[in-house]
C-alpha cells in the first residue's frame, strides 16, 4: 500500500515528457570475409517508441540480450542509432547537440562499478572529474568541498575522500558511482542494472537511496534490469522487451497484476514468490530465443508463444499496438475465434 501511495501523486500531476523516443532502431554491423565487408547486422533494438516523464521511473525488463542496455547507450549517444529519433524536452538529440548541451543533463550508472571506476585514482579525483570538465570548477578546495557534499548525499563519510576504489565494498562503490552521476546536477539518470551485482540487503539500501534522491532532486530514471522484484519496488511504469521490441507497457499495477501479452505472462510467472499462500501456474516456454541477426517474420515471439495458432497471422503479419486502457498497451494480433478477445482492447494503426 505504501508503494502505491508514493506513486499516486505522479499519476495525478500533468505529466511532462523529458525524453521521447520514436521508432528507434539500433543495429550492430557484422563484418566478414577477406575484405571485411558487411555481411549482416544484429538488430539489437528494432523499432521502439516510448516517453520518459519528469520525476518518474520507467523500468525496462526482459531477458539478457533483448536490447535494454542498447537503448540506454543510444540515448547517451555512446552507440549511434540506425534509424529513429530521440528528443530531449522537445529538441532532437544529435551528436553535436548532445556533446554541447546534454552531457550534463543525462548521466548513467553502469552495472559493474569496478569497471567504471579508475583504480589508480582516489575517490576525490573520480567524483571531482565531472566537476572540472562539466562544471568548470578549478580550485582544489572548492572541488574537495563539493565532493564531500556529494559523498554525504549518498551516506558516505569524509574519510572516504582519499581512499582508492579497491578499499570499498560493492555497495559502497555503487554509492560512489551514484555520487559521480549527481555531480553535474543531471535531470535524467540511466541505471543499467545497478543492483544486479549486490547482495539482497545491499540492493534494498541502494534502491531506497535512489528513491530518496529522486524525490530530493526531481530526477527521472530509466531503470534497466532483469529483476522483476526490483523493478516492482522502484518503477512507476514498465516496458517489457523481447528481441529488440516492446511487447507490453503500462504502470506497475497494470502489467504486474493484469499481464496480457503471452510473453509478459510467462515472464511474470517465473518470478520467485515468498508468499506460501500465493500460487501461480508456471508457464514454460519451449525452444530458444531466436537470433537477432535473423529474427522471425511477423511476431518475433510466435515460435515460442503458448498461444501460437490462436491468433491471426502470427508468423506473417507484424503485431499491432493494442490499447488495453489507461497506460496499458501491448503488441499482438487478434484472436481467430470471435468469442476470444482482449477485454476493452482498441487497435491503434501506425
Amino acid at each position: 500500500m505504501a508503494i502505491a501511495e508514493e506513486r499516486l501523486p505522479i499519476k495525478e500531476k500533468e505529466r511532462e515528457v523529458i525524453i521521447s523516443v520514436k521508432d528507434l532502431k539500433t543495429y550492430y554491423p557484422i563484418y566478414g570475409g577477406l575484405f571485411k565487408r558487411k555481411i549482416g547486422e544484429v538488430k539489437a533494438v528494432d523499432g521502439v517508441s516510448f516517453n520518459l516523464y519528469k520525476r518518474e521511473t520507467l523500468g525496462l525488463v526482459g531477458e539478457s540480450g533483448c536490447g535494454k542496455t542498447t537503448i540506454g547507450n543510444t540515448i547517451l549517444n555512446l552507440v549511434p542509432p540506425t534509424e529513429g529519433e530521440i528528443y530531449y524536452e522537445g529538441k532532437r538529440i544529435d551528436s553535436d547537440y548532445f556533446k554541447r548541451a546534454l552531457r550534463k543533463k543525462i548521466q548513467m550508472v553502469f552495472q559493474d562499478p569496478d569497471s567504471s571506476l579508475n583504480p589508480r585514482w582516489k575517490i576525490v579525483n573520480i567524483i571531482g572529474e565531472p566537476l572540472r570538465i562539466l562544471e568548470g570548477m578549478k580550485k582544489r578546495r572548492n572541488i574537495r568541498q563539493r565532493v564531500l557534499e556529494l559523498l554525504e548525499t549518498v551516506s558516505m563519510k569524509p574519510e572516504h575522500l582519499d581512499r582508492y576504489p579497491h578499499e570499498f565494498s560493492g555497495g559502497q562503490k555503487q554509492r560512489i558511482v551514484i555520487a559521480r552521476a549527481l555531480a553535474s546536477n543531471p535531470e535524467v539518470i540511466i541505471l543499467d542494472e545497478p543492483t544486479s551485482a549486490l547482495d539482497v540487503s545491499v540492493q534494498a539500501q541502494i534502491l531506497n537511496l535512489l528513491k530518496s534522491l529522486q524525490k530530493r532532486f526531481d530526477l527521472s530514471f530509466l531503470f534497466i534490469t532483469h529483476d522483476l522484484s526490483v523493478v516492482q519496488h522502484i518503477a512507476d511504469r514498465i516496458a517489457v522487451m523481447y528481441l529488440g521490441k516492446f511487447v507490453e507497457t503500462g504502470t506497475i499495477e497494470e502489467v504486474f497484476y493484469e499481464p496480457t501479452h503471452p510473453y509478459a505472462r510467462a515472464l511474470l510467472s517465473a518470478r520467485p514468490t515468498f508468499d506460501p499462500s500465493s500460487k501461480t501456474t508456471r508457464i514454460i516456454l519451449k525452444g530458444d530465443v531466436p537470433s537477432p541477426i535473423n529474427p522471425p517474420e511477423g511476431c518475433a515471439f510466435h515460435p515460442r508463444c503458448q498461444e501460437k495458432g490462436e491468433h491471426i497471422g502470427c508468423g506473417k503479419e507484424d503485431p499491432r499496438k493494442i490499447h488495453l486502457g489507461g497506460d496499458h498497451y501491448m503488441m499482438c494480433l487478434p484472436f481467430k475465434k470471435k468469442d476470444k478477445s482482449y477485454e476493452g482492447m482498441t487497435y491503434i494503426s501506425d
